[in-house]
């Protein structure tokens, strides 16, 4: 009697641990037949279940059944976007921490995960596609944790975090990118548009020179920090700036320009003249370096008019007749100047102006009236 009580114990035993794995075994059978709607809500029991929750083999079956979902074309549509790959990720993931990586189901978890990246990166452009872009951030981070030194899912993480104008959420993924090593001229150019939305300008200053660091000769780098000196009154600072982009761009005559402008700020008028002339050469259009020509003679016209001024009598009749002579080919120089950059920019006040006045300084007085007539129509 004792042995068949035993006999039936155990039994009951049997049929318990039975009907605690059946939503398991059910979940399978239906993921064989196809009809994987019936195997999620059997997988989906079984993980509640307090006998069957803590198996890998669980775990492992959900995540296929959901990844099933999500390559389907059928079942995808009765999950919402990400949301399979999600389930699948956070299933496979549990299989592996319940009985680690080297075990039976462990070792086909982590391979399901790999290949779990996919999808994950696909669940976060449908999302982002979709505009929902907190969403399209978490599918890139999943990827993130699959694939941790790939650096896609962080790229497409920043881009999803400026779309949600989260720029704290934007730098952290770049600076993640940088920290697995990656570096390309578009995320730093991207760092310094966040730190100008930011009016941030230490963090601009930053994130030019860290590209400058990693791309040395970048031009376009160049020109961004040398106008962050100029911008900053660091005029002084900012001409070996100059030098390295003209050695880097020896084409460009607007460094020339802005050179021969740093150099006249410094009062340095000939080297500054130097540097106009350069410009020019390089290229006769440009309209800074013409104008400043224009000004640097006409200055130097009044210079001397303005001395002969203050001269005594005795004085003026010795050398006097001289600098007005010296400053009226000065004058005299600056018009082809003046008239290049009023031909360049026709309707610029400022070349108008001062052409009106060169034109009356060297006796040309039907020019300057028209300048002079030019410009009271621009300000009607």
């Amino acid at each position: 009697m004792k042995k068949t009580l035993l006999t039936l114990v155990a039994a009951a035993a049997l049929h318990t641990a039975s009907a605690q794995n059946s939503a398991v075994t059910n979940a399978i059978l239906y993921q064989r037949q196809g009809t994987l709607d019936k195997a999620r809500t059997e997988i989906d029991k079984a993980i509640t279940n307090e006998k069957t929750q803590g198996k890998a083999k669980t775990w492992y079956t959900r995540g296929e059944i959901y990844e099933g979902m999500v390559a389907s074309p059928i079942y995808g549509k009765a999950l919402p976007a990400g949301e399979g790959t999600k389930t699948a990720f956070e299933s496979y993931s549990k299989a592996v921490s319940l009985e680690g990586k080297d075990s039976e189901y462990g070792k086909m978890a982590t391979a399901k995960l790999d290949g779990l990246y996919g999808l994950a990166l696909n669940a976060g452009v449908e999302s982002y596609n979709g505009k929902d872009f907190a969403k399209a951030i978490e599918s890139y981070k999943m990827a993130q944790q699959i694939r941790p030194q790939d650096s896609t899912a962080y790229l497409y993480a920043a881009y999803a975090s400026e779309a949600n104008q989260d720029f704290a959420g934007a730098k952290e993924m770049y600076s993640k990118l940088q920290g697995i090593g990656y570096k390309s001229p578009q995320m730093y150019g991207r760092l310094l548009q966040i730190a100008r939305q930011e009016k941030d300008n230490d963090a601009a200053m930053k994130a030019v020179q860290d590209a400058l660091a990693a791309y040395p000769t970048n031009k376009g780098f160049m020109l961004e920090e040398l106008n962050m000196y100029i911008s900053a009154g660091r005029g002084k600072e900012a001409l070996d700036k100059i030098d390295r982009a003209i050695a880097a761009d020896p084409t460009n005559s607007n460094l020339y320009a802005v050179k021969g402008s740093i150099l006249d700020q410094d009062k340095q008028p000939a080297k500054a003249l130097e540097a106009y002339r350069k410009a020019v050469e390089v290229d006769p259009s440009n309209f800074d370096a013409n104008f400043n020509l224009g000004v640097y003679n006409y200055n130097k016209g009044a210079d001397l008019f303005t001395k002969a001024s203050k001269m005594s009598l005795a004085e003026y009749q010795k050398s006097g007749k001289k600098y007005e002579a010296d400053g009226k080919k000065f004058f005299q120089e600056s018009i082809p100047y003046f008239e290049k950059a009023l031909q360049i920019q026709p309707d610029d006040r400022s070349t108008i102006s001062s052409l009106q006045k060169a034109y009356l300084r060297v006796g040309r007085t039907a020019d300057s009236e028209r300048m002079n007539a030019k410009l009271e129509g621009l300000k009607k």
